[in-house]
């Protein structure tokens, strides 16, 4: 018998920022079909709704600094952050998920520290982002990692993630 998270809808609102329309490496419909998938794989255990939906920004070091000053008191480029919903504490009546979508939070990117990191690693920028974009839906389903143990245990699983969408960057 099939899982019921297959049969779950994913949306991801991707925003570019960065890229002109025509220059990214990864299309919207590409975002949508990783993450549908990593969501399938993951089955998470989070409030059940018929359809779930994230937001994807790709910006610049100067927009995720601004980002990461006003919200996490870091006045300084990051790779990723990720804001996720499920985190606050603002209850809602399940019913309301069987007509609308749960809405699980946001990942932003910053495609200029991908880049570099993407050639320091020796990996292609759409690695990259693939590995930003899982490390950044990880935590909006609750993953974290405030010690060695866990960060291993969510490395680990983004190269799973990675790997079912044909994306495991060699020399991981």
């Amino acid at each position: 018998m099939a899982s019921s998270a297959s049969t779950l809808a994913i949306e991801i609102n991707v925003q570019d920022d960065y890229y002109t329309e025509s220059s990214c490496p990864i299309t919207p419909q590409t975002w949508q079909n990783w993450i549908q998938e990593w969501f399938n794989i993951l089955s998470p255990t989070i409030q059940k709704a018929n359809n779930y939906e994230i937001s994807l920004l790709l910006t610049d070091d100067t927009g995720i600094q601004e980002l990461n000053a006003q919200y996490r008191q870091k006045d300084q480029p990051t790779d990723v952050l990720a804001f996720a919903i499920l985190e606050t504490d603002f209850p809602l009546p399940s019913e309301i998920f069987l007509t609308e979508a749960l809405y699980l939070g946001d990942i932003i990117i910053s495609v200029e520290t991908a880049n570099r990191q993407a050639q320091q690693h020796g990996y292609s920028l759409k690695q990259e982002l693939a590995w930003l974009a899982a490390h950044g839906f990880l935590h909006l389903l609750g993953w974290d990692h405030p010690d060695e143990e866990h960060l291993l245990l969510m490395l680990s699983q983004q190269e799973t993630l990675l790997s079912k969408v044909g994306l495991l960057p060699q020399n991981q």
